[in-house]
Parts: C-alpha cells; structure tokens; sequence
C-alpha cells in the first residue's frame, strides 16, 4: 500500500527487515496479536517468553501506524500529572501507577536486553508556554520530589538557552529519565526480538477477531480498534498529526545544546528533537479532518519558524503524519472482555506505556493480572453522540481547548 503520509525521515532511514508475507501451517496459537505497533510487538514477544504460541497479524508492516510515525519522545507517566493522579484516584492507587508509569521503564529494558539500534537519547524537557504553567511544573517537580523522590531539574526561563535556543518559553523541567529514540527502528528490533523467541509474524494480511484458532486475542489496532472492533471504537477520535525533519543542520548543537527532545505545554503542543544524523525533527499542529494537508512541510514549517527563527528557511527532507487515537480523558484505555485483551487511546503519550501495556497484558494471560489491572481500571468513557455524531462532537471540544491555547 502507498502512502502519502508516510514520507518519513524514519521510513528512510529504517533498519532493512525481510517481512513475512505468509504463513505456512495452520493458524491454530495460543495467541493471536493483531496489530504490529508497540504494544502488540510487546505483548507478543511478552507472550513467547512465557511459553505460549504467538502469531502475530499486520495489516501492512511492522510499524505502519503510530508506532512508526511518531516524535520519538520518551515521556515518563501519563497525559495526566502524578498530583492529577492522586487527587483524582488517591494515595495509594496513586502509587501504584507511579511505580508503573513513571519508574517503570519497559522501552530501555528491552533495548538493552536486545540489543535494540534505535538511536536512544537520554533527556526530556517539558517547556512552559506561560508563566502559570512554568508555576505548575515547580510544583509538580516538587511533588515528585517529596511524594516519590523523583528528581528532576527545574529551569528557570533565564537558564533555559542551556536546553533551546528559543526565547518563547518561561522556562521548563527536565527529566532525565525521558529521552527520545527512532521509533521505527525500536518496532522493528521488537519484532526481531518477538520472532526470535518464536513468534510468527504475519505482514500484509488483514484480520478479524477469529482469523486465529486461538485461546486469547489481543486486539491492538489503536487508531483502527472501530474496524475491528466497532464497540471499542467508540473510546477514541484520531486526531491527524504531522512531523517535519530539516536536512542536517551544521547549528543543531546550539539549538538543542542538551540534545534532549522538547515538547511544549500548550495543549496543541509543539514536540521536537534531533535525530541521530543532526536534523531537526519537528512536530507541530493538529488537524481534526482525516484529509491531509498538501503540503505537510508547508503546514509545519510556520511552528518550527516560530520557535526556532534561525532556522526559519531551513531545508526540509521528510514531512509525514498519522493518526493519535484520543480517548476523552486522555487516559488510555485498556481491559478484557473474555478471552480477547485489548489496549488503545494513549493519547499522544505512548511511546513507552505501549510496550508496558503489551507485556501486562502477557501477564494477565499467565494468571498474574494485579499489575494488569492498574491500568485496566483506568476510568474510560465512549465519546458521546454515536457513530455518525461522535467525531463532529469530539472536534468542537478540542477546537476549544485549541482556542484557549491562542488567547494565552
């Protein structure tokens, strides 16, 4: 399949992967994982680890979606903060999902067991667009501090140039136990990993909830889940999301002195880092249309210009997009229903509680569902107003929070 939104620094640049396109054999598993993102990687190579027959089922190539389109950025905990969390569900709950969420980092575990190339940075600079959330973040940081003994590095708008070279924010938390990595290349070692350990893995093929003769189903579709799954459908809206790379810069060390990635504290948030070969990667800008833009480079370009005006006429190789399956909390949302498991809506803040996701879920299938069901309790509500009403409804209320961003 072509596809015009995946013109991608990291579909460029990707490790070389003979897919398998069909299988010999029947399908009978224990398992049968649809979906090749992170999440469905990791709960298969989860799965195999513990003994069970895995087959695993992707509609196009490992990576296709969210997983391999994605900023890169590797942001501890949930959409939500640590004091959110506690206020809304209470120390002890609270507690649990720290030590899941934030402590628990599954995406280094498994690079380093694998010896996963994936060019993975160490640094996550969280930057305040107004002097009230440059306020919030110090006492979050505190928070973390007292609560968890968690450290991370408050910077004061004054010493903010020691990160980014932009005078747009009032100053931001750094947490070194973020960072940034190319997501494709970490999907792709995944799967390397997964069929290593003797999980089959089935590229180019479409299927269904009984495609498998299985005894457990893992539905990890994400942004797909309503084609699968209509009823589950109804938990998220995508929301079309696009990405730039310049060409090389020779000042991308003074842009990002750190080299840390970046994203933003707006609600429709800028998020952006340097790649391993020293081009900018930028995202910028959200559509609430499924139709892409013409010219994605040409759409991006403005929010990179306005944070970084040195680099304004910059070069620009790759622009590309995709869809973030958004849940109405922003909290993703995760259970079972019978023998089927399912995982999605994470909301843009993904990257590592996929992976964790995944191998919970392998838990949970060896009768160990404690950890499991943290994140399956979750609260989780569908969008209102139906199947032809659900997405128009969903719109409005962002375009406000949209709106909001705008008038400061």
């Amino acid at each position: 399949m072509t596809d015009p939104l995946n013109h991608s620094y990291y579909a460029a640049t990707a490790h070389k992967r003979q897919p398998q396109r069909d299988i010999e054999g029947d399908l009978q598993c224990d398992v049968a994982v649809i979906g090749g993102g992170f999440t469905g990687l990791g709960a298969a190579l989860a799965c195999a680890e513990r003994g069970f027959s895995v087959i695993l089922f992707e509609a196009e190539h490992v990576g296709f979606g969210a997983s391999g389109r994605n900023g890169g950025q590797l942001i501890p905990g949930l959409r939500w903060t640590a004091s959110e969390i506690e206020r809304e569900f209470g120390r002890e709950r609270a507690g649990a999902l720290f030590d899941l969420c934030w402590r628990d980092n599954r995406v280094k575990n498994r690079i380093a067991r694998h010896g996963i190339d994936c060019d993975l940075k160490a640094g996550h600079l969280e930057a305040a667009w107004t002097p009230k959330d440059f306020d919030d973040m110090r006492r979050e940081a505190d928070y973390l501090a007292n609560r968890f003994d968690y450290r991370t590095e408050i910077v004061a708008k004054g010493e903010m140039s020691r990160h980014i070279a932009s005078p747009l924010y009032h100053g931001g938390i750094h947490d070194p136990q973020g960072g940034h990595f190319h997501p494709l290349n970490y999907a792709i070692g995944l799967a390397q990993a997964a069929e290593t350990a003797g999980v089959r893995i089935v590229e180019g093929r479409r299927a269904s909830l009984d495609t498998a003769k299985a005894r457990y189903v893992i539905d990890a579709t994400d942004s797909w889940i309503g084609d699968v799954e209509p009823a589950l459908g109804r938990y998220t809206v995508p929301i079309m999301n696009y990405n730039i790379a310049t060409a090389p810069l020779a000042n991308a060390d003074e842009l990002l002195p750190t080299d840390a990635a970046v994203a933003d504290s707006r609600f429709v948030l800028n998020y952006f880092r340097l790649s391993a070969d020293k081009r900018l990667i930028f995202g910028g800008g959200e559509r609430y249309s499924q139709t892409p833009p013409r010219d994605i480079a040409a759409f991006v370009r403005p929010f990179m210009a306005e944070v970084f005006p040195q680099i304004a006429d910059a070069k620009i190789d790759y622009g590309w997009g995709g869809a973030v399956a958004v849940t109405m909390n922003r909290l993703p949302h995760i259970g079972r229903r019978g023998n089927i498991f399912f995982a999605h809506g994470f909301s843009g803040h993904g990257a590592l509680v996929t992976t964790l996701a995944g191998e919970l879920i392998a838990e949970a299938m060896a009768e160990t569902a404690e950890r499991f069901d943290i994140l399956a309790n979750l609260p989780s509500k569908p969008f209102p107003g139906g199947k032809w009403l659900r997405r128009p409804l969903a719109t409005l209320g962002l375009l406000w929070y949209a709106l909001r961003d705008r008038l400061g």
